[in-house]
């Protein structure tokens, strides 16, 4: 059995091209990063540090608690060295595990082989011990131990998280081609939004960007809305621990009655399953939904407000030209009827980007999923027309 409260290394890791935002995260909730890579950051915390972690984190993937630093020259090392380790303080004889690694070295052709190598010494530790062998898989709902292991250098770790954090499990129905919450999410935190003006998201779709800032500006955290994490299968663990950590999470909630987050769209249907998502979020009160076509959506008169689009980015000829209309029209809407806003369009396209009409002032990289996308940033000056390329 481990303590939970002892500090050690700990690696907070998410989708490339995340870093600013998971940082700003951490550092909000009160944690000092120790190294910086392009997909992880690295601290210096405990497994109740994780726990805490993984009900908070918006934008990133995993929580990785390390067990073990190791040398390994070839994938014939593996065995030996982490059978060597005492799995016994870490998961009991009878549980369930399994095992993921990232590997680059010159001895391994298949990660798979891995893994295999890696289940294989645990369990043999636990035959040898007791005769009894812990069951492995590939599901990630028991303990789950992650190897990162490049050129010689290699470190095992618990992933405290399991199932990725990416998704923040309030989203029972996605609709067509939804954003990933994360995503959503280091998408509003890369607007710098004050959480207090309105946020305004027309073709809103299944509603993640509008539910993710009414979570950002009310401090709801994605451990509302789930229940099991792979830490809960590690000897230490404390459910009070943990059912304590829950119910700070319900009373961090704010009341915000003068907050204003709207989105709107063409689809009935889609405002529908937006509508659903955000009673399951309970959240259902504080946005406010519209049918209808985006240059009708309801603008409040603000001078800091954000009123962001998700367009589609077009597969196919025929489509991308219709879309091209769209994207004009998008940028007719926000210089007629968005001023003193700031406007953003997050598009996996640039040709139809440059449709928009409008000079972005800023480009912001992003993924979406393969996607190379760019989240373009347009200041609305009230009495000023936008230069036109």
């Amino acid at each position: 059995m481990i303590d939970f409260e002892t500090k050690g290394k700990v690696v907070v890791t998410f989708k490339d091209r995340f870093a600013p935002y998971v940082e700003l995260e951490l550092r909000e909730l009160g944690f000092k990063p120790v190294k910086a890579e392009r997909t992880s950051i690295e601290l210096f915390a405990s497994m109740q540090d994780c726990i805490f972690l993984n009900l908070h984190l918006r934008t990133a993937s995993h929580v990785l608690y390390e067990i073990k630093s190791l040398y390994l020259h070839h994938a014939d090392d593996i065995y030996r060295r982490l059978k060597a380790i005492p799995w016994e303080e870490y998961i009991n004889e009878d549980s369930y595990f399994s095992v993921i690694s990232h590997v680059d070295n010159d001895s391994v052709d298949n990660p798979l082989f891995v893994n295999v190598r890696v289940k294989d010494a645990i369990v043999d530790r636990f035959r040898d011990k007791s005769g009894i062998r812990p069951n492995s898989g590939s599901e990630l709902d028991g303990a789950v131990f992650q190897l990162f292991w490049k050129d010689t250098q290699a470190s095992i770790y618990i992933n405290t998280s399991g199932e990725t954090l990416a998704k923040h499990g309030y989203r029972k129905i996605p609709g067509k081609a939804p954003m990933l919450e994360a995503l959503a999410a280091a998408t509003i935190y890369a607007t710098g939004w004050d959480r207090e003006s309105p946020f305004v998201n027309p073709m809103c779709g299944s509603g993640t960007l509008a539910l993710e800032a009414a979570m950002i500006a009310t401090d709801r955290y994605p451990g509302l809305y789930r229940d099991h994490y792979a830490f809960m299968h590690i000897l230490g663990y404390e459910e009070s621990f943990y059912s304590d950590q829950k119910e700070i999470l319900v009373n961090k909630i704010k009341s915000k009655p003068t907050l204003r987050v709207i989105a709107s769209d063409i689809s009935e249907q889609a405002v529908l399953f937006s509508k659903e998502n955000a009673g399951y979020a309970e959240m259902e009160e504080i946005i406010e939904f519209e049918v209808c076509d985006f240059e009708e959506t309801t603008i409040p008169e603000s001078e800091n407000g954000i009123v962001i689009f998700n367009p589609e980015y077009g597969e196919r000829l025929g489509e991308e030209e219709e879309l091209g209309l769209t994207y004009k029209r998008i940028g007719d809407f926000l210089k007629q009827k968005c001023a003193g806003y700031t406007g953003y369009i997050f598009s996996g396209n640039p040709s139809l980007a440059k449709r928009v009409g409008l000079r972005a002032s800023r480009k912001i990289e992003f993924y979406n999923g393969t996607i190379d996308c760019r989240l373009l940033k347009f200041e609305l000056y009230k009495g000023t027309k936008k230069v036109v390329e």
